[in-house]
């Protein structure tokens, strides 16, 4: 989510727009010459949540805005899209974050049905909802969310490029981490409990092969005693060359989160040249193709997962294929061309600021 956040920033400073960003703190005080407004935030198990705030609603009062982007529509981004309501301002809310599956993997199965509701009252408050997959689209209509529209995300095809992989870090990085020769599966992202990070466990086993897992967050210990005894090796949080380096010296990617309403690591494994193998759920089901730049496999089956993953561990010329698939697959998701969608959906929305 930060990441869209940033991208769209950006975007909008070269289009020559004025913004202002309000965001749980600590935050820097501004981004690409944009004011940035830290407003009271809470920890839970990694996530970091603004809490409502009078110091948002002067931020945009003052402000004026033809448009409201609420990026994440719960705590503030809700309080946001009532006011914007309440004073005739334009809005427009992202639907990012499964947060109803996303009770069921912290054990608050019970509140489900309970935030699918809140889903619907907090986007009814939004003169339009955008979400990132079909699937969620339909997820959405089906909970009674009405005024949807599909916005994907943009991936950095310049970031992420196989050309890492014969870079000094690539090279250095598959000698360290593959010195017999070993097929490199990797998962890239939050350590957490929607992302069922456990089941990558049998992987770790597999002849031939080595996983390495690049993230952080809760469930790192729970993974660190699942792989005790095995050559599973775990690098951390990773960013910027460090992280493109990392994908590029892979052979395969696998993901096993079953709550993605997109998919964005799976998009930057794909740049990066890499076949994905991933649930047939959410937001994968748009992003990968079967036989063709990766696989998908049913949510929760690791006879399935094992499988797929050995395929491509056995096959170094379908690992190729695949991969270079996936690359041209993924060329034409520029964040240009998808923010210049998202301004188009602004200018749709807008209206001018009538105080009531």
């Amino acid at each position: 989510m930060t990441t869209s956040v940033l991208r769209v920033l950006d975007h909008l400073r070269a289009g020559g727009h004025e913004a202002i960003v309000v965001c749980p703190g600590p935050a820097p005080r501004e981004y690409a010459g944009f004011p940035v407004h830290p407003v009271p935030a809470l920890d839970y198990r990694g996530f970091r949540a603004a809490v409502p705030s009078r110091r948002l609603t002067k931020a945009v009062l003052d402000f004026q805005p033809d448009v409201l982007h609420a990026a994440a529509p719960f705590g503030i981004g809700a309080q946001a899209l009532a006011l914007a309501r309440r004073q005739g301002i334009g809005s427009v809310a992202v639907f990012q974050t499964d947060v109803a599956r996303y009770t069921r993997s912290y054990g608050l199965s019970l509140t489900h049905h309970a935030a699918w509701r809140w889903i619907r009252h907090v986007h009814g408050l939004a003169d339009l909802t955008l979400a990132p997959s079909r699937a969620s689209l339909d997820d959405l209509a089906a909970a009674g969310v009405e005024r949807t529209m599909w916005w994907g995300r943009g991936v950095d095809s310049a970031l992420y490029h196989p050309r890492w992989r014969t870079s000094t870090a690539g090279r250095e990085l598959r000698e360290r981490l593959s010195p017999h020769g070993e097929a490199l599966i990797g998962y890239v992202g939050r350590l957490a409990p929607e992302k069922n990070v456990t089941e990558l466990a049998p992987l770790a086993r597999m002849r031939g092969a080595r996983l390495v897992v690049v993230g952080d967050g809760p469930d790192r210990l729970a993974l660190e005693r699942t792989l005790h005894g095995t050559d599973a090796v775990l690098l951390g949080r990773m960013e910027g060359n460090e992280l493109a380096a990392a994908y590029a010296a892979l052979d395969v990617f696998v993901h096993t989160g079953t709550s993605e309403t997109f998919g964005q690591t799976l998009q930057e494994a794909m740049a990066s040249g890499l076949p994905v193998v991933a649930p047939a759920v959410g937001g994968p089901l748009d992003l990968v193709q079967a036989g063709e730049t990766g696989y998908l496999v049913a949510p929760h089956d690791a006879t399935a997962l094992y499988g797929a993953v050995r395929t491509l561990v056995q096959d170094r010329g379908m690992r190729a294929r695949m991969g270079e698939a996936g690359r041209r697959a993924i060329l034409p998701r520029s964040w240009h061309a998808l923010c210049e969608q998202l301004v188009d959906y602004y200018e749709g929305v807008a209206r001018p600021l009538t105080v009531r």
